[in-house]
């Protein structure tokens, strides 16, 4: 399993934007994030493939995006125009060469300790 260290997280107002990192102690074929609200389930939001191909949930599509930086290696999630709804804990996740979907994301073989991030209107 690798280690990954997440980062900025944060609270910012409706529209705007935050950019979440998480540093990879090693290389993972698939990595993605998810987020958990409270008392609600995980939510799988990206992933990414080795071959940098990505998956977007619907609830964020053209808004979220999903990159990487194979030298580093480190994972981002540029957030736009975020809303209420996004409130949550975003995890970053990895894996291998299993299945490599949004609904994968939170079941992964790794993950991070987690950043908030908090929307308010």
């Amino acid at each position: 399993q690798v280690q990954l260290v997440e980062s900025g997280g944060g609270s910012v107002q409706a529209g705007g934007s935050l950019r979440l990192s998480c540093v990879a102690s090693g290389y993972s074929y698939c990595m993605g994030w998810f987020r958990q609200a409270p008392g609600k389930v995980r939510e799988g939001v990206a992933t990414i493939k080795g071959d940098g191909s990505t998956n977007v949930a619907d609830s964020v599509k053209g808004r979220f995006t999903i990159s990487k930086d194979n030298a580093k290696p480190t994972l981002y999630l540029q957030m736009n125009s975020l809303k209420p709804e996004d409130t949550a804990t975003y995890y970053c996740a990895a894996g291998g060469w299993g299945p490599c979907t949004v609904t994968s994301a939170p079941f992964l073989n790794s993950r991070g300790q987690g950043t908030q991030v908090t929307v308010s209107l």
